[in-house]
């Protein structure tokens, strides 16, 4: 059996060393230059695209930004999974919008603005508090804005004048005050098969994930019920094949959807060590319509997990390694700033004996680089 991703960064990489252990063999597109490369080397393989299309069973991404006329290819291929139409909302706000719209799922009240003067009336209908994203190539913190009060709002007509808004709209969203960050990842096959994995915590800094712990705390069956209940109607409503991940706002006993990534996701990395069946290898499952991995906890009920992101950094102890429960996993790159470098997962029999190993990691690491992890920790063990 053979897969080609298209993309060829750590998500790839992370998909090829689960499915050799199946005798699957991942190949991997730099679609920047349309070369089929080795997921983990990255060299360049002795084929061209169109014979690694010819030859792969099944065709999937590893990431939502894949260029929409390689898109179109692979799904004229009819080999595509998820298909090109779900990759494309993950990669835009406004079709995600008109999404979860569609299926009647909750989500942020917004408003897309097409031109600069029409953020008053998004003022007006959603209140001064607002957040601003590109409705394209914004992730991680990126292409993202604030609005704190309406006197703020000239000024910031000043800082996106210039953007074509027309090209990429804008997404408005009112500013929530939400309880926390949650998300839902799991899998459906081509059978329709679905299994999910446990609600997993998630803490952001500056935008971007730093902490995941799975299962979430304080989550009861009726919160994952809910969560279970927007992601089947999903996967359903785009006929969706593979890994997909739902970053919900949790407010009250209220789930919102915040975004939707199609593909293997940041916030499931915990499940390579603490899951019977990691996402990698659910999501190689579902592509080529094999049964679905058990998704439960390995451990039993009391079993917890983390991932800690290594971000823009490589000042890392590998000392570390010496710890129960630590597994690292590091990507190759070259260090930038707010770059995810690797991540690091960390297995426990319980929240406070997580919170206790989190707090032995920090020890390992720069206090500058994980400036929120001895703060997570300690609430875990409270």
């Amino acid at each position: 059996m053979q897969v080609l991703v298209y993309g060829a960064g750590q998500l790839a990489q992370m998909m090829y060393l689960d499915g050799a252990a199946l005798g699957i063999d991942v190949q991997a597109v730099d679609v920047s230059n349309n070369t089929v490369v080795h997921p983990v080397s990255k060299q360049p393989l002795d084929c061209s695209l169109e014979q690694a299309i010819e030859r792969a069973d099944v065709l999937t991404v590893e990431f939502e930004h894949v260029p929409e006329a390689l898109l179109e290819t692979a799904e004229q291929s009819g080999k595509l999974h998820p298909n090109k139409d779900a990759i494309l909302v993950g990669a835009d706000r406004v079709r995600e919008k008109a999404l979860l719209e569609r299926l009647n799922i909750p989500n942020c009240a917004h408003r897309i603005v097409t031109d600069l003067t029409q953020l008053d009336e998004c003022v007006e209908a959603l209140g001064e508090r607002l957040i601003i994203k590109a409705s394209r190539d914004g992730y991680d913190g990126y292409g993202q804005w604030r609005l704190s009060q309406k006197a703020d709002l000239p000024a910031l007509k000043k800082q996106l004048k210039g953007l074509d808004l027309v090209r990429v709209p804008l997404v408005v969203e009112q500013m929530l005050k939400f309880d926390r960050e949650v998300s839902l990842i799991g899998a459906r096959n081509v059978s329709g098969d679905i299994k999910v994995y446990p609600l997993a915590e998630n803490l952001h800094y500056q935008g971007q994930l730093h902490v995941s712990v799975a299962p979430a705390t304080n989550s009861d069956d009726a919160l994952t019920a809910k969560a279970l209940e927007i992601f089947s109607k999903l996967v359903e409503g785009m006929d969706y094949v593979g890994v997909l991940a739902v970053e919900l706002f949790q407010c009250g006993d209220t789930l919102l959807v915040n975004e939707l990534a199609p593909r293997v996701h940041n916030s499931g990395h915990w499940t390579q060590a603490g899951a019977d069946t990691s996402q990698f290898e659910n999501h190689l499952r579902a592509v080529l319509d094999l049964p679905l991995g058990d998704t439960t906890n390995i451990g039993g009920d009391a079993a917890v997990s983390a991932m800690v992101n290594i971000i823009g950094c490589d000042d890392h102890d590998l000392a570390l390694l010496g710890l129960p429960g630590v597994h690292f996993n590091w990507y190759g790159k070259t260090v930038r700033n707010k770059r995810k470098m690797g991540h690091i997962n960390v297995t426990a029999s319980g929240y406070k004996a997580l919170g206790s190993k989190l707090e032995q990691l920090s020890g390992y690491l720069s206090a500058d680089h994980f400036p929120e992890l001895v703060d997570e920790a300690a609430r875990l063990q409270k």
